[in-house]
């Protein structure tokens, strides 16, 4: 009788896990695709072809490109080849792509590092396989306030708790399409402009 009782408590918990897995969160699990709106400067992370998630973020306040030295945003299909600063605290301070132990806060005054995490692009057509070697990442900036308009050096900005949460969500080798055109509701084919 007793394992009989176990056995109906345990598939009870078993259902019930079950059931509640599949409630829906809001939450991205796994994006198929990132794409990166310069029109818009948003970030929509994309799951099953559908817009899941926006994130306010800056391209380069020069313009787009992918010149070495240009500062500026390479447009085009990207793939995330590394994720840097798990487990960080929001606003530490990446020298390099490693943490220096400093910790700022949004809007610091007078500074403009990498915060908070990385995620590495990698350029994936002719006109953009430097992008790894320019350095460009999605990381966190102190320089919240200027999210939502042009304003880095060619890296996709976000900020500090936005590129925490990003980085939780997307898998080294997503697909990031950096684009001159709006964010969808749908994912738009994995053409860039």
């Amino acid at each position: 009788m007793k394992t009989i009782s176990s056995l109906l408590r345990l598939s009870s918990a078993l259902l019930a896990a079950t059931l509640l897995s599949q409630c829906t969160t809001g939450k991205v699990t796994k994006p198929d695709v990132v794409v990166v709106s310069v029109k818009d400067q948003r970030m929509g992370l994309y799951e099953g072809g559908e817009l899941k998630k926006k994130y306010k973020i800056s391209t380069s306040k020069f313009g787009l490109g992918s010149a070495p030295g240009s500062y500026q945003t390479p447009l085009g299909r990207h793939q995330i080849v590394s994720k840097i600063g798990e487990g960080l605290p929001a606003g530490a301070v990446l020298k390099g792509r490693a943490w220096n132990g400093e910790v700022l806060a949004p809007n610091a005054p007078g500074r403009d590092p990498v915060v908070s995490r990385i995620l590495w692009l990698s350029g994936r057509e002719k006109t953009n396989a430097n992008t790894q070697n320019r350095l460009i990442y999605i990381h966190g900036t102190p320089e919240e306030r200027n999210l939502g308009r042009p304003a880095s050096y060619g890296c996709i900005r976000m900020g500090m708790q936005d590129v925490i949460a990003a980085f939780g969500e997307i898998p080294v080798g997503t697909q990031v399409v950096i684009t001159q055109g709006s964010l969808g509701r749908r994912s738009m084919t994995a053409e860039a402009d």
